[in-house]
């Protein structure tokens, strides 16, 4: 198992306790960011988690085209800066082209490939290139021996510094399951994996009118302890004061009052699921 350092996060050792990437879904304001960043840092602390930041500066695949984007480029980038600067902690962002993955390297610790793009090779190099880590969502049209292409793609940069994100999978119009046996499958490449829990429970499309994404908000705590009980390095998490009134992903995100318990049960699990294991052939 290779293991990633992301600052003073390490993710996939033996005895790494559980991580945690978490932040809202987009860049809505300084003080929101500032306000979720400070949240997450105290519990994490408390609980003994490495925590990273993450925060989008553009939602480029929203639905619908006049729906709430983001921060732009220069602008989030000197948002996640001053997170990163202010609180300490490592910053995750998502890179839609390949042109943005060097800029986005000079403040991020974690580049993120979105599930939409994880088959884009040249967005997949240039991200890699940067010698930052790469956190690769599997599409959800992809099986996960398919991500076998993905990992050989940045492996041949060079870099081993390499996260792989389950996020569901379409199944039928408007509807993503998960299929947990995925964790360990894309574990066998030799890097550690991540369940991002609120995601998962998207509906895409599914919103009222269609012209934006629904969930199921209430099943966020189930999946992510079903993940967890199956092994995983790290929690990807979507977290807001407000969920409801989220200017993106408003019916997915995890009610930030919500987080510290669902961690606890998260991490009685994660004890649990990395004693040594059975098995079977």
């Amino acid at each position: 198992m290779n293991t990633v350092t992301v600052g003073q996060v390490t993710i996939g050792a033996p005895a790494s306790p559980l991580a945690l990437i978490a932040g809202p879904c987009v860049i809505e304001s300084l003080d929101l960011c500032r306000e979720v960043a400070s949240t997450v840092k105290a519990i994490a602390a408390e609980l003994g988690i490495g925590f990273i930041f993450k925060a989008s500066f553009d939602k480029a695949n929203r639905t619908s085209g006049i729906s709430f984007r983001g921060f732009g480029l220069e602008k989030g980038l000197e948002v996640l800066d001053t997170i990163k600067r202010e609180y300490g902690v490592p910053v995750l962002t998502d890179v839609h082209e390949s042109d943005q993955c060097a800029l986005v390297a000079q403040v991020c610790d974690v580049l993120q490939i979105p599930a939409f793009l994880s088959r884009q090779t040249d967005l997949l190099l240039a991200a890699a290139n940067t010698g930052k880590t790469v956190n690769v969502k599997k599409g959800q049209f992809l099986a996960p021996w398919d991500m076998k292409n993905a990992v050989a793609k940045i492996e041949s940069t060079g870099n081993r510094s390499l996260l792989l994100t389950e996020r569901g999978v379409s199944f039928g119009y408007n509807t993503l399951v998960v299929d947990m046996t995925s964790l360990p499958q894309m574990r066998d490449f030799g890097y550690p994996v991540v369940f991002d829990g609120t995601h998962s429970v998207q509906r895409p499309g599914g919103g009222e009118g269609g012209t934006s994404s629904g969930g199921l908000r209430q099943f966020i705590p189930h999946l992510t302890r079903a993940a967890v009980a199956v092994g995983l390095d790290a929690l990807f998490l979507e977290v807001h004061p407000e969920p409801e009134k989220a200017l993106s992903d408003a019916a997915t995100m995890l009610p930030l009052s919500a987080l510290k318990g669902l961690l606890q049960q998260a991490l009685k699990l994660h004890e649990i699921a990395h004693e040594p294991s059975l098995l079977i052939r």
